[in-house]
């Protein structure tokens, strides 16, 4: 492990947990890498990310932040009349949670785009009297209308890149499908937007598409989550804004440099949810490929990283693979290195030594496994395949059970009856409220921390 502290900025550090030994003529090398930000300058006393500067930025760099709320204002959420009240006081919330100096903006989302503050195509920086102006926007805003996601995400895109800010990001809420533009439109919107902020997005009751906002959150590095009740909305709404004020660092890339002969097989985020950020990498230079991670506060996150190397013979060693933490450099100079760890191999003929599974590998292979189960069971419930339904969701219990994660073990038993969890043995249960399906399929990917 290396980590490369600067005064005052948040410090960063990769622990690498791997079983490093082979069998001869062994290929594959698994490893967790955990990445921690910590000790930044919202817990050490620094200027906050909303402020007009901010240690956490290194030199030459922007500093300070901007987010923009999008509201979804499309005829749905007249119905039941409570929910757009909902949406425009947990907006409101939202608009309270920012910190003095925070570039902000929110827009109402139909089939159109439009700016309900501050307007002008520009962003307003949070005070007292811009939150009461936002606020007071707010109880003008009105349902009608169709839905066209990519659309909203377009106009923050083109609000948030007008801002000279280190830290870019959105809030999304919607309640309903995205009837009114093509999966095409939506990707390309996407597409667009990714790499340039992130984006927290949430659905609300029981009438939107799960892949559309989960779709969301996945390509602009965000979380995904239900809420069912629009009365929880200003709760959640606060947090997620609050978590917003937190990051400090933005723009993290995740790179790879693997030595000749050896390929990165893939990389996933394994927590605190499962992401598969292989098919992301872009080229570095020679055998070296960037994978993003998005903006960070204090907090830790887990990758699981597999690498394929050359065969070799008992008692060879090499170096797999080197992971660095980078910023990359915006006027194309060298991006400055925040962390780094090493990936090993080394042959061996001891075959205890060369089978054993490392404890943080088999536990995040399981729950890399669990999310996928979850997929397929209730892909197969949905389709009417009672046993495929009934063996997916089975196993996910066991493994929910096996590795602790009673946060998803809790949602799979209202889908299922559960007989055995250890040998994951259940039913399906013949009525499950939409809520609760939504629910477990949203928070699927959502991981337990191994314990290390």
């Amino acid at each position: 492990m290396a980590d490369f502290p600067q005064a005052n900025a948040p410090r960063f550090s990769i622990e690498v947990y791997q079983n490093e030994f082979l069998p001869e003529g062994g290929r594959e090398v698994n490893a967790i890498v955990t990445v921690t930000s910590s000790g930044g300058g919202t817990t050490s006393g620094a200027p906050s990310i909303g402020a007009s500067a901010s240690a956490a930025s290194p030199p030459g760099r922007p500093t300070g932040a901007a987010v923009v709320v999008m509201v979804d204002c499309s005829g749905s959420m007249d119905y039941p009349p409570t929910k757009m009240r909902n949406a425009r006081d947990a907006t409101a919330a939202a608009v309270d949670t920012l910190r003095d100096g925070t570039a902000f903006a929110v827009v109402s989302g139909t089939h159109l785009a439009a700016e309900v503050y501050p307007g002008g195509g520009r962003l307003a920086k949070a005070d007292a009297t811009t939150r009461a102006c936002a606020k007071e926007a707010l109880r003008r805003l009105r349902a009608g209308g169709g839905t066209a996601i990519g659309t909203w995400l377009r106009l923050a895109d083109r609000l948030l890149g007008g801002a000279d800010v280190s830290i870019r990001h959105g809030i999304l809420l919607t309640d309903g499908r995205n009837e009114h533009e093509t999966p095409e439109d939506l990707r390309a919107a996407l597409d667009a937007c990714a790499g340039r902020f992130t984006c927290d997005a949430r659905g609300v009751g029981t009438d939107w598409e799960v892949e559309e906002v989960t779709a969301v959150a996945s390509a602009l590095l965000g979380t995904a989550d239900i809420v069912a009740d629009p009365s929880g909305l200003a709760a959640d709404f606060a947090r997620m804004m609050e978590n917003a004020m937190g990051k400090e660092v933005a723009d993290v890339t995740l790179r790879l440099w693997s030595p000749v002969g050896a390929e990165i097989a893939f990389v996933k985020q394994v927590a605190p949810t499962v992401e598969d950020l292989t098919g992301r990498r872009t080229e570095a230079g020679a055998r070296l490929g960037d994978y993003p991670t998005g903006s960070w506060g204090d907090e830790s996150r887990d990758y699981h990283v597999c690498v394929r190397v050359p065969e070799a013979a008992v008692g060879r060693e090499m170096l797999a693979a080197r992971a660095s933490l980078i910023i990359p450099d915006r006027a194309g100079g060298t991006p400055r290195t925040l962390a780094q760890g090493l990936v090993r191999a080394v042959w061996t003929d001891d075959m205890a030594a060369s089978t054993a599974i490392n404890p943080q590998v088999a536990h995040y292979t399981g729950q890399a496994e669990l999310a996928e189960a979850i997929r397929q069971g209730l892909d197969a419930r949905k389709s009417g395949d009672v046993d495929g339904a009934t063996a997916r969701l089975g196993r996910a219990v066991q493994l929910a059970a096996a590795s602790g994660n009673q946060d998803t073990a809790k949602l799979l038993a209202k889908v299922v009856d559960v007989v055995d969890a250890a040998t994951g043995t259940v039913r399906l249960k013949a009525r499950v409220a939409e809520a609760d399906e939504m629910t477990l399929e949203t928070r699927s990917t959502k991981t337990v921390r191994v314990r290390k």
